[in-house]
């Protein structure tokens, strides 16, 4: 009983509960009635056949929105593959355009002092690449010379025997294929896909220049539209989606070096030649999680085997793994903790559908963003609250 207050009543129990200045408390208001039941075409809805097909609708509600959103992207590759790896890369290096600024630099300074550094990188990269090939492309072709006869030594040894004139049938019909017509459609398909490249190349430095120069006023005009919890909830979205995508780019980079300078250290060693393009290729593919350095691995044992024999192979598939190891079970860990918190299974779900989508850059891109997606939720109510369906809710032990 709140203090303050009296009962009256009689032998049946109280009547009335009044405060002791003697004013009666209001009567309390009686239950409400019991909704009606549903009749007619309602009912079919109310039970829980209906509730599920609600439901069923609602999904496929959605699952329409996200197949026409997906179509539009395949259809608009040209415009959306530029535009997140500018977002990626701006994300990358934006620490180095805070640092210019906090330095005193103007801001168009700055941006075209980061463009032009990432840019010189890049094309430093290239002509490095270029003039080894160039330089060990006749040593590498006379390899390649010497490991097609050993391997038509070796398959002359197999226990089934393949005739000159099975080899000559084979070379006709290599010859013909490069001089049919699906050759040429598909030499012209490449010139496409080549000037498809050179567009979107200069529409990314276009929009990287921008996002570099006017990112976060490009963010809150974006979130015009929004107020109160929900502009907070935008801010905390945008500054945890350039976080997660900037820290996985410079970790896998840091991955990628260890990598590419432990493998082209054992390169160096065995004897194989293009150490250079492989190493790099090494820190590209490295930037494919799960698959990318074993399909480096395989290249580098390849052109080993090809240029100097099986045994020098097998030494660089065991540089390969030994490297391999070392990064996955000390240097990632420590380095990519914090940007990248999904699961492997996750991780090859999106990969497989990034290059199913768009191919190998659609492999590279759709981790950083299923990550991004992932730090979206972890703060989408609060700086440390993830959103309620994402929130743990008991023990979660096996």
């Amino acid at each position: 009983m709140p203090p303050g207050t009296a009962t009256t009543g009689d032998a049946h129990g109280p009547v009335r509960t009044t405060p002791r200045d003697g004013r009666p408390r209001p009567p309390a208001a009686p239950p409400a009635p019991p909704a009606p039941p549903a009749r007619g075409a309602g009912a079919l809805w109310a039970d829980g056949f209906g509730r599920a097909g609600t439901r069923a609708l609602q999904v496929l509600a959605v699952v329409a929105v996200v197949a026409v959103a997906v179509l539009a992207i395949t259809r608009l590759t040209l415009i959306v593959i530029p535009v997140l790896v500018a977002l990626v890369l701006a994300a990358a290096i934006s620490p180095l355009v805070s640092w210019l600024r906090r330095r005193g630099a103007p801001s168009m300074l700055a941006t075209w002092v980061s463009l032009l550094a990432l840019v010189g990188v890049l094309t430093l990269v290239v002509w490095a690449v270029v003039r080894a090939v160039v330089a060990q492309w006749d040593e590498l072709a006379d390899s390649a010379v010497d490991g097609v006869a050993e391997l038509q030594t070796l398959v002359s040894g197999l226990p089934f025997e393949i005739t000159d004139a099975q080899v000559r049938e084979a070379q006709d019909a290599l010859q013909g294929l490069l001089a049919s017509d699906a050759v040429g459609a598909g030499a012209l398909a490449g010139l496409s896909a080549t000037a498809n490249f050179v567009t979107g190349f200069f529409l990314m430095v276009v929009v990287l220049f921008f996002f570099l120069k006017d990112g976060p006023r490009i963010w809150e005009f974006l979130l015009r539209p929004f107020e109160g919890e929900r502009y907070e909830r935008g801010r905390r979205v945008g500054t945890r989606t350039v976080q997660t995508l900037g820290g996985y780019v410079r970790g896998t980079a840091i991955v990628a070096a260890v990598d590419a300078v432990g493998i082209g250290i054992g390169l160096a060693v065995v004897g194989v030649p293009l150490v250079l393009p492989l190493s790099v290729l090494v820190f590209l593919l490295a930037f494919i999680p799960l698959v990318g350095a074993t399909l480096a691995g395989a290249l580098a044992a390849l052109v080993a085997l090809v240029a100097l024999g099986p045994v020098q192979a097998l030494v660089v598939v065991a540089v390969v793994v030994a490297v391999n190891q070392l990064e996955g079970n000390l240097l990632q860990p420590v380095v990519m903790a914090r940007s990248l918190q999904l699961h492997p299974l996750v991780i090859l779900v999106a990969l497989t559908a990034g290059t199913v989508l768009a191919g190998i850059t659609g492999a590279v891109l759709a981790v950083p963003i299923a990550a991004s997606v992932w730090g979206a939720v972890q703060v989408w109510d609060g700086p440390g609250t993830p959103a309620r369906f994402a929130r743990r809710k008991r023990p979660e032990t096996v």
